[in-house]
């Protein structure tokens, strides 16, 4: 009954997405189980911090990363601040609680010379699915979509008139991205051979399968995958490094941070600064090629 409110909760009020309220769901059910299974406790309203920490530790035993139970915990949190508000509960039993530790870790984006070469791989794409292909990396690349946005893209959401892609982003908040003339060009093929399609289904979706269903996001992250591995060498190859990529490239060309940040959908400029560590090195680069007293003698 708590949990069902608590789901309503961070559907309607919170505006979070069916993937976002899952996982949370998720994390619930696996710390409700831990607790009847480890304390003989029922409810999740009668614990304290010393069985959330305990949880923590036998997650850290299973091996399970610092980042990982930190979104756990938080989910946790979140679960526990709505019964304080509701006034199900006095004290939030994490309300001390600190973050495990977790190493920074510094996404590389991919160089223009690897994401020329992966485009290039598809000037000849003459089927269906490689149209479609090129169409999602010029897609990714040229507007720094999620995973998540692209897979939820609407046949409507794009304005062919006037360049523009409406984007449904996190807690169902709306931007507008700017599309250049290449992108346009690669969506108009790859839509004129989606219409050739023998049986299409999710007909209001951008981006569909042979089958004609909605595109999923464990295909869109092999594509990528797939198609970069031949050009790059980097260990991680996803949507989210493309995402980077359009971040770090925008920023390397002297681009606004605040600007990058309405186009990537941030709420905050501080998610948005991640992407500045890149830049700043190719400004060190500049400088020190450019800067008379850098310069070897």
């Amino acid at each position: 009954m708590v949990f069902q409110a608590f789901s309503d909760y961070l559907l309607l009020e919170k505006k979070y997405s069916e993937l976002t309220l899952k996982a949370y769901l998720n994390d619930l059910t696996t710390f409700e189980s831990f607790i009847a299974s480890e304390f003989d406790i029922q409810s999740t309203e009668h614990v304290n911090y010393q069985h959330i920490r305990n949880w923590i530790v036998a997650l850290v035993e299973q091996g399970i990363s610092n980042r990982s139970i930190n979104r756990k915990v938080s989910s946790l949190n979140t679960y526990y601040k709505f019964l304080l508000k509701t006034k199900t509960i006095e004290v939030n039993p994490l309300q001390k609680h600190k973050a495990l530790k977790v190493s920074k870790k510094i996404q590389v984006p991919f160089s223009e010379n690897e994401l020329n070469q992966v485009l290039e791989q598809l000037n000849d794409a003459k089927d269906f699915e490689g149209l479609r292909n090129r169409a999602i990396i010029e897609l990714f690349y040229a507007t720094g979509i999620r995973r998540i946005e692209l897979v939820q893209l609407k046949l409507k959401d794009v304005d062919f008139a006037n360049n523009i892609l409406k984007v449904l982003g996190k807690r169902n908040k709306e931007r507008f991205i700017p599309l250049i003339d290449s992108v346009i060009e690669s969506l108009n093929t790859y839509i004129h051979e989606r219409n050739k399609l023998d049986n299409i289904e999710d007909s209001s979706y951008l981006f569909l399968t042979s089958k004609g269903v909605k595109i999923y996001e464990t295909l869109v992250y092999r594509i990528i995958n797939d198609y970069f591995s031949k050009a790059s060498a980097k260990v991680k190859r996803s949507p989210h490094i493309l995402r980077h990529s359009f971040a770090t490239h925008l920023l390397n060309q002297g681009a606004n941070l605040n600007a990058v940040k309405e186009l990537l959908g941030h709420s905050s400029l501080a998610a948005t600064q991640v992407y500045t560590h890149n830049s700043i090195a190719e400004l060190k680069k500049v400088y020190s090629n450019a800067h008379p007293r850098s310069k070897k003698q």
